[in-house]
């Protein structure tokens, strides 16, 4: 099974599960786990918690916005490391464009992007369809991952 890190910005997290929820049928198939940071139980020491689930996933999804780029702990600290990461052959890292920003002029703005074509999810005239785009896409990632394991 793959696991999944959603790196978001809180003000996206509309957007955010609109992507989350195409890929529940795949996680109910036991095929990926899906992990953002509002799953951290209560109480929890939460950076441990991201740093721990951040360096296990084997895709990292960089949910792209104004806010994401703004935000110093997304761009900084957990795209960062997705990078590290990615540049080592350990993870896979995905830019999901959620709205229109910059993303292409960051240091993520070599990798392919989705949805199709990095146009923003929030340009789409229908949501469910830009969300899906994504979601099956994630998907021949994950099996291209399987097969080469």
């Amino acid at each position: 099974m793959i696991e999944i890190f959603f790196s978001y910005a809180h003000e996206d997290e509309k957007l955010m599960d609109e992507v989350r929820r195409q890929l529940i049928v795949f996680e109910r198939e036991k095929r990926i786990v899906k992990w953002h940071d509002r799953m951290i139980p209560p109480g929890s020491d939460w950076k441990n918690q991201i740093d721990v689930r951040l360096h296990n996933a084997k895709i990292i999804l960089l949910f792209m916005s104004p806010h994401f780029i703004e935000s110093k702990y997304c761009y900084e600290i957990e795209g960062k490391e997705a990078l590290k990461r990615h540049d080592a052959g350990e993870a896979v890292v995905i830019p999901v464009v959620l709205r229109p920003c910059a993303w292409d002029a960051s240091p993520f703005g070599n990798l392919q992007a989705l949805p199709k074509d990095a146009k923003p999810i929030s340009t789409w005239q229908n949501v469910d369809s830009a969300s899906l785009d994504v979601a099956r896409r994630v998907m021949s990632k994950v099996d291209e991952l399987n097969e080469s394991n």
